[in-house]
């Protein structure tokens, strides 16, 4: 029997976090809430087997990571953007911070699918290698692999990045 109550608490305890793993998987807000939209409906046709055998994060978390690379695997939308929206001015002053993670989201857009949800699974979600290629279904060794080019591309895009060494103050998300 589905338990509505507990996977609507669940639903809510969990998306912003998921919302913000999906962010960093594919750099558009909207579409963030797109994968998790589809990973917690997936979930919810689970729910009740998830509820008798736990994981239920976990199942989600991967649910959304494929949401991520099914919709890159898809071939381009018919929708064609017009023009980019004109950059709006803020009254503050950008300070090094803001610099330093718009470059750092832009090094990481730039990478390969998965490539990217192995940086981000390993580096932001902390999981494990094992933990990470189970999610993606894959060996160890290729989550390896692919962490590394990643990393190596981050590396090398971020060092010749204007702001400089990214190293000295962490970035908040």
């Amino acid at each position: 029997m589905r338990d509505e109550a507990a996977f609507v608490e669940f639903a809510q305890s969990a998306r912003d976090r998921l919302r913000r793993t999906a962010y960093l998987m594919c750099g558009d807000w909207d579409q963030a809430s797109d994968f998790v939209q589809e990973g917690l409906v997936r979930v919810y046709v689970r729910w009740p087997r998830l509820v008798r055998n736990g994981g239920e994060l976990a199942y989600a978390r991967k649910a959304v990571t494929s949401a991520f690379l099914d919709h890159a695997r898809r071939r381009s939308s018919t929708e064609r953007p017009q023009e980019a929206d004109p950059p709006a001015a803020s009254g503050e002053d950008v300070a090094a911070a803001v610099t330093t993670r718009a470059a750092l989201m832009s090094a990481l857009a730039d990478l390969p699918p998965r490539q990217r949800a192995c940086v981000v699974l390993r580096y932001f979600e902390d999981l494990s290698v094992a933990d990470t290629a189970a999610l993606l279904g894959c060996t160890e060794g290729t989550v390896k692999s692919q962490t590394s080019r990643a990393l190596f591309s981050l590396r090398a895009v971020l060092d010749d990045s204007p702001s400089g060494d990214l190293s000295e103050g962490a970035v908040s998300w």
